[in-house]
């Protein structure tokens, strides 16, 4: 496996973890309290990184890690919860898989940069995958549902596509720099968790391991792994691998809750595997680029499938930086993956064996 394929594997590793959220909040986690679940999960694991890196923002980096906390984390997470609450099934996680859409929009206008054709065909087909796997035929569309699951896709686009465009400060590592945006994030959800959901209840060891778990692996090290990807890789190209969290939450479902899996679920599954796969592939064969001498983008170190000089500016941002660059997701989802409730059951029961209802963080 080349050196591009391994960063395309440890990018996804951090979806692949955040799919597990349902099941690790139904089965482990107090029931009622999404948003303390959220600011649990932000909050403590970018304490303890910003204690092991021992970084702090400096300059400019204050207001830009408030920002991306906030756009990743601290507005991701309640809209997504929000839309979770009203939207039916796995809407909000159709709502979601529409990111890369909106990444290779904004990459156009913020980066400069155009996706190849195999990266607007995963983007395209990607969303068709995960409708297939998630969406039922009962599915309906609630306005203010959908506007939050709406504005929690367009929150996660913007912040991916700022984060690749900052970069991090000279010297900064990537786990520090996603403390930064940790720490930010859950300060952000901890007052609003506290006005609409009272105080948090208290946990019984279930519950701590639950905790553990979306702290260390779905949010400490997720995040950091998607952020070194959006780093390393054309943005469009990262975004569509959040598909792999709704698809990895109805997996864990199939196999460990029983939930049914029919043939259009499999064929989703199929599509959507497909399409990130070929989300992956370089939009122009090496063997048509011109050989009179190295382009502008290949001499700054842009990856395959950006070619612009604004690409290669963020590219030579990225490179000022010592080791590889980052400074996610959500979602949440995407790309962060939550749990969905039931209109009809708002509260998240520990033996609730209803299908998946998951979006990607």
């Amino acid at each position: 496996m080349n050196r591009r394929w391994t960063d395309v594997a440890l990018t996804a590793a951090a979806p692949t973890a955040w799919g597990t959220t349902y099941l690790v909040t139904t089965e482990l986690l107090p029931a009622d309290r999404p948003l303390w679940s959220g600011a649990l999960r932000a909050l403590p694991a970018g304490l303890l990184l910003l204690a092991l890196t021992r970084r702090r923002p400096h300059g400019v980096w204050w207001w830009r890690s408030a920002l991306l906390g906030a756009l990743n984390i601290g507005a991701f997470f309640p809209l997504l919860f929000l839309a979770a609450y009203r939207l039916p099934g796995g809407t909000a996680a159709v709502l979601g898989a529409a990111q890369p859409l909106l990444v290779a929009a904004l990459g156009v206008i913020a980066l400069g940069t155009r996706p190849g054709r195999p990266a607007l065909l995963a983007a395209l087909a990607a969303p068709l995958g995960v409708t297939l796997v998630v969406l039922r035929p009962a599915a309906a569309l609630d306005p203010l549902g959908a506007a939050a699951g709406l504005a929690a896709t367009a929150a996660m686009a913007a912040g991916l596509v700022l984060t690749r465009r900052w970069g991090r400060p000279a010297g900064v590592g990537t786990l520090a720099a996603t403390s930064w945006q940790l720490v930010a994030g859950g300060l952000l959800i901890v007052p609003l968790a506290a006005a609409v959901e009272g105080a948090p209840a208290v946990p019984d060891r279930p519950a701590l391991l639950g905790y553990a778990w979306l702290g260390l692996v779905g949010t400490a090290g997720a995040y950091a792994l998607w952020f070194r990807g959006v780093a390393l890789l054309p943005v469009t190209r990262v975004s569509v691998l959040g598909a792999l969290s709704p698809l990895t939450a109805a997996a864990f479902g199939w196999l460990v809750l029983g939930q049914a899996l029919g043939p259009v679920q499999l064929a989703g599954f199929v599509v959507a595997v497909t399409a990130m796969v070929v989300g992956q592939l370089p939009g122009q064969p090496a063997s048509n680029r011109r050989q009179s001498g190295p382009s502008r983008s290949t001499r700054s170190g842009s990856a395959p499938g950006d070619s612009s000089a604004a690409a290669a500016r963020g590219r030579t941002n990225r490179c000022t930086a010592a080791g590889p660059a980052a400074s996610d997701s959500s979602s949440i989802q995407r790309t962060s993956s939550t749990v969905q409730p039931s209109p009809a059951r708002p509260a998240i029961s520990r033996t609730s064996r209803r299908p998946t209802r998951v979006s990607s963080s």
